[in-house]
C-alpha cells in the first residue's frame, strides 16, 4: 500500500526506502501529506482494495484464456487508480466510463453462459475458485467505501466500479470452470439443498 500513500514529490525517495519508520507511531500519511491513524476508515478502505489487487496477481498466475488475462490485467491498473484516489482525498483518478467498461464485460461474458437455475458454490478450476475469493474481497472492499463514504466525502465511481467487478468476478469464476484449463472444472458447482431434495423425493 506503500505507493498509495507518497507524496508524488517523495516517490522517489520513498520507493528506495521500504522500512521508512514513519510509521513507528500508528499512524500513515496520504498522498496529500497528511497524516492519519492506521485505523483510519480509509485506510482500512485502502487496505481492502490492496489485497482485492494482489489476489488478482494470484488469479493471473494461474492458465487463463488470453481475453480474461488481458481484462484482469486492464482491472489491476483501474485497481491501482481506485487505491490513489482513496489516498488523494478530493481527486477524481477513477473515470465512470471504467465503470461502463465493466458493464460491457459483464454483458459479454454472461452472454456466453448457461442461464442459472440454482445457486453455485465456489468451487470448480482452481482459477475459478480463486475468481470467487477475489469477488468476495471485492464486496468487502465496496462495504469499506460505503463505511468510508458516510464518515467521509468519497466520489461514486470508486464504489461503483466495485460493485460491478464483484458482479465481473462472478461470471468469470464460471467462464473460467467451463474454459477448464487445469482439467479441475468443467462445470459450476452447484448447491444441492436438502430441502429442495426432499421436496422433489415427496
Amino acid at each position: 500500500m506503500l505507493q498509495w500513500l507518497c507524496p508524488p514529490t517523495d516517490m522517489g525517495h520513498r520507493l528506495t526506502r521500504i522500512a521508512t519508520r514513519t510509521g513507528d507511531d500508528g499512524t500513515t500519511g496520504l498522498a496529500d501529506g497528511s497524516r492519519v491513524p492506521k485505523s483510519h476508515l480509509r485506510i482500512a478502505a485502502l487496505g481492502d482494495v490492496d489485497e482485492l489487487n494482489s489476489q488478482l496477481g494470484v488469479l493471473l498466475a494461474e492458465p487463463l484464456p488470453d481475453d480474461v488475462r488481458v481484462l484482469l490485467q486492464q482491472i489491476q491498473h483501474q485497481l491501482f487508480n481506485l487505491g490513489g484516489e482513496l489516498s488523494l482525498p478530493g481527486q477524481t483518478l477513477l473515470k465512470p466510463e471504467e465503470v461502463a467498461a465493466l458493464d460491457v464485460a459483464l454483458e459479454h461474458y454472461n452472454a456466453t453462459l448457461p442461464a442459472l437455475a440454482e445457486f453455485i458454490l465456489p468451487g470448480g478450476a482452481r482459477s475459478a475458485a480463486l475468481a470467487h475469493v477475489a469477488r468476495t474481497v471485492a464486496r468487502r472492499a465496496e462495504r469499506a467505501l460505503v463505511v468510508l463514504g458516510a464518515a467521509d466525502a468519497v466520489n461514486a465511481a470508486p464504489r461503483q466500479y466495485l460493485n460491478r467487478l464483484s458482479d465481473l468476478l462472478f461470471v468469470l469464476a464460471r467462464v473460467l470452470n467451463r474454459a477448464n484449463l487445469d482439467g479441475l472444472g468443467g462445470d459450476d458447482v452447484y448447491w444441492r439443498s436438502t430441502r429442495l431434495e426432499r421436496d422433489a423425493k415427496s
